[in-house]
């Protein structure tokens, strides 16, 4: 049944400083808009340096209290904003669906991912504890603190608007820095709604600003001597160009760029579960995840002829949809950009020589021709010399590269310029420990197609897909978010030995 549409209004959109919504003033502003029809639904501000540069200021204000605030009292700010975010989750879901284009139920869990974090960085008392050494030479002692940076600041994707966000923003809060969060133009109502609850819960206002733009506030954050540490999550090209600008800048960062995640199907593997696993994590969200897995690499020609052959079958009944239609499987594309693209990398697998064995290219959702959807898409026999292996297409599109053992398959992901995910499928244990320890990516998956690790653990890919030393939530995010101040203290109840000219050794 087609659905009637009716335009609805533009909204105007602001920055979020000082606690309060706060309007543009430059006149430049970013069209948001609404996936499923290809309307435009919102605008919102692009702020200028001179913005930008205000609720810098503002936050360093604002953390100077924040930062006093013992751990304890800081974490019941963390624990009143999952109440909150829990009794909103729905009309958060259905925001972010609206303007990202996955479906309400990946949207639920894109927030869930990210309360998860927030849940972990409740901990904050236990996690910034320091160490102590009695007696670590004759009536000396050292210990150490761990302080926080002061101002932080986030530059995040429009594919995750709440993960993305509170991975980022909780750890740093909780460490006792104010934030200010750069969320993408794309999708920005709900991080602007994150910041209400925040305030809600508690926190004061500046601590945690929301500032909409393009180069140029990105290119303030990254200049500016007041932000300490910045993270970013987006293409290689650009994480690579804000890791350097913010090394050369004084700043420490933690920048995560693309990913091309290959699941390898061994002979011996679940093939009805290794079907399943290619289906979810390869079209889900419309393939619009940094570990959506793009490349599937089965072991041995019996086995890859099986698993096109059931791919192929189901992929035939997977539904595309309206993001707010609960029987679709994967929703719109997030732009009209992002489906020209997709089809000009289809296009390119085909005068690459690649067997196109399902064609989503023409794909049109009745009743919203103007919404920005493309159909699944499925390659067989691609070659790793090809573009559509070693480039990022960031959509419904999945490449069958067939191995001819174990360690071809083993070598594709070990060797291709990024290294976010991988996954293996198998029933032997002894080939899933050889391929964890040998295989070189970041982030691994044994019968588990998205290896996203748990929020007690840390998230980040090797090589070309992360930059930096620390990865994203976990203990990493604290060590992120601090600064360890060592104290080496003695008291000499009247002990005087006279000075001493050589370097001090404990005794």
């Amino acid at each position: 049944m087609v659905r009637a549409h009716t335009p609805q209004p533009v909204r105007e959109l602001t920055h979020f400083v000082g606690g309060k919504p706060t309007p543009g003033t430059s006149g430049a502003h970013g069209d948001v808009y609404d996936p499923n029809t290809g309307e435009v639904q919102a605008r919102v501000p692009l702020a200028t340096r001179s913005e930008t540069e205000a609720a810098i200021a503002d936050a360093t204000e604002a953390q100077r209290a924040w930062g006093e605030w013992n751990p304890q009292r800081r974490a019941r700010v963390l624990l009143r904003f999952l109440q909150l975010a829990d009794r909103d989750k729905d009309s958060l879901a259905r925001l972010l669906s609206s303007e990202h284009g996955k479906t309400i139920p990946d949207a639920h869990g894109d927030l869930q991912r990210g309360l998860d974090v927030v849940e972990f960085a409740a901990g904050i008392p236990h996690l910034l504890k320091g160490e102590f050494s009695d007696n670590a030479g004759t009536g000396i002692d050292v210990h150490s603190l761990r302080s926080p940076i002061g101002v932080a600041a986030g530059i995040t994707p429009f594919n995750f608007p709440a993960m993305i966000p509170l991975w980022q923003a909780a750890p740093a809060l909780a460490c006792g820095n104010a934030f200010i969060l750069k969320p993408s133009e794309r999708a920005p109502s709900v991080p602007h709604r994150i910041a209400e609850l925040f305030l809600e819960a508690g926190l004061p206002p500046g601590v945690l600003n929301v500032v909409n733009g393009g180069k140029e506030t990105v290119d303030t954050l990254l200049t500016d001597p007041r932000v300490g540490a910045l993270g970013f999550v987006g293409s290689t090209p650009i994480a690579a160009h804000v890791y350097a600008t913010a090394a050369a800048h004084g700043k420490r960062a933690q920048c995560f760029g693309g990913a091309k995640n290959h699941l390898i199907v061994m002979p011996d593997a679940d093939l009805d579960q290794a079907v399943d696993a290619l289906i979810g994590a390869g079209y889900g969200s419309a393939g619009e995840r940094c570990m959506a897995v793009s490349v599937a690499v089965p072991v041995g020609e019996e086995t890859a002829d099986a698993l096109v052959a059931r791919l192929t079958e189901r992929i035939a009944q997977l539904r595309v949809g309206r993001s707010d239609d609960p029987d679709a499987d994967f929703g719109p594309l997030v732009g009209r950009d992002a489906v020209d693209r997709v089809r000009s990398y289809v296009d390119l697998g085909v005068e690459e020589g690649a067997e196109l064995v399902v064609d989503g290219r023409d794909f049109t959702l009745p009743g919203h021709e103007g919404g920005f959807f493309a159909g699944p898409s499925l390659f067989d026999r691609v070659t790793p010399d090809m573009r559509i292996y070693q480039e990022e297409i960031f959509g419904p599109v999945l490449s069958v590269v067939r191995a001819a053992d174990y360690e071809e398959a083993l070598r594709l992901p070990s060797e291709h310029p990024y290294g976010n995910g991988v996954a293996l499928f198998t029933r032997d244990g002894d080939t899933a420990r050889d391929f964890t320890r040998r295989v070189n990516t970041g982030m691994v998956g044994v019968n588990v197609p998205i290896p996203v690790p748990v929020s007690y653990y840390t998230f980040g890919g090797w090589k070309r897909s992360g930059f930096g030393d620390l990865n994203q939530h976990g203990p990493d995010a604290i060590r992120f978010y601090t600064r360890t101040k060592t104290v080496t203290s003695r008291w000499p109840a009247g002990i005087r030995e006279g000075a001493s000219f050589t370097i001090p050794v404990m005794r």
